[in-house]
């Protein structure tokens, strides 16, 4: 049996952990799950045969070395910054590795010494960073095959929740890490290339400069900008494109609705708030509004930010119970940040029959015999139920596949390694399809970039 480490065994780990259990056989694959909860691990095993968990500590040296030396490959779920120690110690055995995070600066400086060592570190292989990858490069590799000219690339991607459970006025609930969401867009203009011209949006400005998006049967959308979407273009070869640009998918009306929260600064991450654990939602909302000896929060609410009683936006806010008196944070030394965050948690939390949805929509604009067009390329993926979700689907079937295709050794490029190669990329996405991952390609007239933005 060949000898799988998967360390972290969290919400995204579960389609991960079912794939390469349902393949154990066929495989010959024996699967250890490492999580500081081994209890939490024992459930992702589902009491296969072929299966043992354990309590992990990644920062416990040698238990890390000696169960990475005892393994065949590895897959490390953990935050980003703690892949470092664990792809030393690949390198050092000689293992494998795969995660689904992005490049860190400190992983590239591996780069030489997994090549040295014939190591495979296969990085940024989930959904965005991974999927989005590996579904770009195979179209734009297929235009630039025929002759084509890359002059436009855009792509966005979201985890939103499902239709049938769409049942607020957001029309939005978390389906990934909640912080991720309060703090999405700061630290640092969103960049990009738009026409040949650099273009940069503030954080204070950046919900409300949005990009509308039609998928077929899902309705429409919006997309705000990601925060770097320079970078692309040396990934994917596009250093002469004209436009190149990545957003974020969500429902429309929510960019502008959450506008309001920034405006207000109750998104800041950067100071504690005093008593914040006996605080109210209202006396929270009420920190960052004028003084007034008798208009209530809420008239100073809505007359700071200029909203109507009878605005969608007021009735979203109203939803949140933002102005309860009896609401109460509990936590202590928290941000205005951490503070939204439970006031939205409240409200936003999956429910047990909730299911999400992934959005993933690109636009490539080319050239070819003189004429320019279009193609978009769109992907939807429902999730399951609480545990097989959209989400973990998309994050851990393409990490999943890799490791098997690495150790069978159809995937064998070392180095550190990103899923934009043929080698990589259409032997996954043809197995994705398998499991609801399918992208939709169709031409349409080629428009240029959108005014919007």
């Amino acid at each position: 049996m060949r000898k799988i480490l998967i360390i972290g065994a969290g919400r995204s780990a579960s389609s991960l952990i079912k794939y390469l259990l349902d393949k154990s056989e066929t495989e010959r694959l024996f699967v250890t799950i490492a999580d500081l909860s081994e209890d939490l691990a024992k459930k992702k095993t589902q009491n296969h045969k072929n299966s043992r968990a354990i309590s992990f500590d990644v920062f416990n040296a040698e238990q890390r070395k000696h169960e990475i030396k005892n393994s065949d490959i590895v897959i490390s779920m953990l935050p980003a910054h703690m892949h470092i120690e664990v792809a030393k110690d690949c390198i050092f055995y000689k293992k494998h590795m795969v995660t689904a995070s992005y490049i860190s600066a400190e992983m590239q400086a591996l780069d030489a010494v997994a090549k040295e060592n014939n190591i495979v570190l296969m990085n940024e292989i989930g959904l965005d960073p991974g999927i989005d990858h590996m579904s770009a490069m195979k179209i734009m590799d297929n235009i630039k095959s025929e002759g084509g000219n890359i002059i436009l690339f855009e792509s966005f991607c979201g985890g939103l929740v499902a239709p049938e459970s769409d049942t607020n006025l957001w029309n939005y609930k978390f389906t990934w890490n909640p912080r991720n969401v309060v703090l999405a867009g700061q630290g640092g203009a969103a960049k990009f290339v738009q026409e040949g011209t650099y273009k940069y949006i503030p954080y204070h400005k950046l919900f409300r400069r949005t990009e509308f998006l039609e998928v077929e049967g899902f309705g429409r959308f919006e997309a705000y900008a990601n925060r770097d979407s320079l970078k692309y273009r040396e990934i994917y070869g596009l250093e002469h494109a004209q436009t190149c640009y990545r957003g974020t998918i969500r429902r429309v009306g929510f960019s502008k609705a959450w506008d309001v929260f920034v405006q207000l600064g109750m998104t800041d991450d950067t100071f504690i708030v005093d008593d914040s654990e006996t605080m109210s939602n209202r006396e929270f909302v009420n920190l960052f509004l004028p003084y007034h000896p008798t208009d209530s929060v809420e008239i100073k609410f809505r007359h700071q930010l200029r909203i109507d009683q009878d605005d969608v936006i007021w009735d979203k806010l109203l939803e949140l119970d933002l102005f309860s008196k009896t609401t109460v944070s509990g936590l202590k030394n928290a941000t205005p940040a951490q503070m939204l965050e439970k006031i939205l948690a409240d409200k936003w939390t999956l429910q047990p029959e909730d299911k999400d949805m992934i959005v993933m929509y690109h636009k490539f604009g080319y050239e070819m015999n003189g004429e320019e067009k279009q193609i978009d390329s769109t992907m939807v993926c429902l999730g399951d139920d609480q545990t097989y979700t959209a989400m973990a689907k998309t994050v851990g079937l393409p990490v999943a596949i890799a490791a098997v295709k690495i150790l069978n050794g159809e995937i064998s490029t070392p180095g550190v390694q990103l899923p934009i190669t043929k080698e990589v990329y259409d032997p996954i996405l043809k197995e994705l399809e398998e499991y609801g991952v399918v992208f939709k390609e169709f031409e349409v007239p080629y428009f240029g970039y959108n005014y919007s933005m």
